[in-house]
């Protein structure tokens, strides 16, 4: 039975250059990567060599854990990096493309007429598999597990986030065909969450075999941990449910339609220091530099590879993340500032009125990365409560996973959280708090400790 969700708790911050509703003109990225720093707890082994050839769809890296688990290339080309941090950690490996690029060829099937074994096995070999993140952890989803259900959340309310409606227009067949695949993958249920502010897309609200939610308020409500909370939680270890974000459904029936893994995405690109922020149709793991043509003059400024909420920084000439369907430049907060938080100002943000911006709660700020003061003592505000819409004690868990005390952090209700959740804490957060990274590590010690 589909349910309407409306929440109060949460609250949208108005960043100035959301992308316009256009698809812009770019250059082709010519280098492309695939980052294992984008899957928390794996640990990367190499199916290729520098200098090797392979074609969009051949396997670049595999997980130490389970080997059957692969990530394939983008693009096809050459094998030119596979760049290294500290202690030879992998950081990335990178292709040069082709400039047309070739696929690896996989059968062309309806998923209707294929059972579960069948379609884990093509999502695997394909590399479509790592698209799907399973709660509790957040990370990618284990082929001998059954999830209780699937959520798609086809809401996104974060800032500068790209609009799942626009970004889907035209592809209902293909989504179709990604929703039938998935459908295999459970005994359960496959969730749609919708946007009830407005009509959703009639791509959503023509798909078959799936129960349709729609969400009403504030960020985080397109969170789909918010959603799994109030229509299928988690209550205790043992129980898996499935995540996945509606471009990467088009990719999964892009591939048993076409017989190709064809990891074209449309990207929002946007922020404050962008001239015309735009969409953009791009592949996973491409390199920004294109984007960035005659678009920031600013110098001083911050790219990332995401929305300023839970994006990953990276450098000009880095790499859009796995996962993002964003890319946002804002201006670096490094610069001094007179009488620091004391001037009231005109363009900072806050939930309380001790700045101005209350008074016109609907105008565009041109936001910095400025965190307006440091980590102090972790005390009890109240804030985190006004923009936290779980039943859960934020200020307690993070403090349980401080002190490493697993056992409480599970009956504190770590398994239905990750990063994005908690996100918004991290900014009204008067004591500076890290909390996502804390969260973070509470996830790997649980998922360490507990399995």
């Amino acid at each position: 039975m589909s349910k309407d969700l409306k929440i109060t708790k949460g609250v949208n911050i108005p960043i100035k250059g959301k992308a316009e509703q256009l698809i812009g003109n770019a250059d082709n990225a010519k280098v492309y990567a695939i980052k294992p720093t984008d899957f928390p707890g794996l640990f990367p082994k190499l199916h290729v060599r520098e200098g090797d050839e392979v074609k969009a769809g051949d396997p670049l890296i595999y997980s130490k854990d389970d080997d059957r688990i692969q990530w394939t290339s983008p693009v096809s080309g050459e094998v030119i990096e596979i760049q290294r941090g500290d202690k030879r950690k992998m950081l990335a490996v990178k292709i040069l493309a082709d400039k047309e690029i070739s696929y690896r060829a996989f059968p062309v099937e309806d998923p209707n007429s294929l059972d579960r074994e069948a379609v884990v096995k093509r999502l695997i070999e394909s590399g479509c598999w790592p698209f799907l993140r399973q709660r509790p952890y957040g990370t990618v989803a284990s082929p001998d597990d059954t999830p209780k259900s699937i959520f798609i959340s086809c809401v996104n309310t974060a800032p500068l986030g790209a609009d799942q409606d626009f970004v889907v227009h035209g592809q209902a067949k293909l989504f179709q065909t990604g929703i039938d695949a998935i459908r295999k993958l459970t005994d359960g249920k496959v969730h749609l969450t919708v946007t009830g502010m407005s009509t959703p897309s009639e791509v959503y609200a023509k798909t078959k075999g799936v129960e349709i939610h729609k969400i009403h308020g504030p960020h985080p409500a397109g969170n789909v941990g918010y959603h799994i909370h109030k229509i299928d939680p988690i209550v205790r270890n043992g129980e898996i449910v499935w995540t996945l974000n509606p471009q990467d459904v088009i990719i999964i029936g892009r591939l048993f339609a076409e017989g190709k893994f064809d990891a074209t995405r449309i990207i929002a690109f946007g922020g404050p220091e962008v001239k015309n922020p735009r969409y953009y149709r791009g592949l996973l793991g491409m390199q920004i530099t294109p984007l960035l043509k005659d678009q920031v003059e600013n110098e001083n400024v911050r790219y990332i590879s995401g929305n300023p909420l839970t994006g990953s920084r990276i450098d000009k000439d880095g790499f859009l993340g796995y996962y993002d369907q964003e890319f946002s430049v804002l201006e670096e907060g490094n610069q001094p500032e007179f009488f620091g938080w004391i001037k009231p100002g005109g363009n900072k943000f806050s939930i309380s009125r001790s700045v101005f911006t209350w008074v016109f709660p609907k105008k565009e700020l041109s936001l910095d990365t400025n965190m307006h003061g440091e980590e102090r003592a972790f005390v009890v505000t109240g804030e985190y409560e006004k923009v936290f819409p779980f039943d859960i004690f934020p200020v307690q868990l993070l403090k349980s996973i401080m002190i490493e005390d697993v056992e409480q952090m599970e009956k504190l209700g770590i398994y239905e959280l990750v990063e994005e959740d908690m996100a918004l804490c991290e900014v009204v957060c008067t004591s500076k708090i890290p909390v996502q990274e804390t969260l973070r590590q509470g996830l790997d010690l649980a998922k360490q400790e507990l399995g």
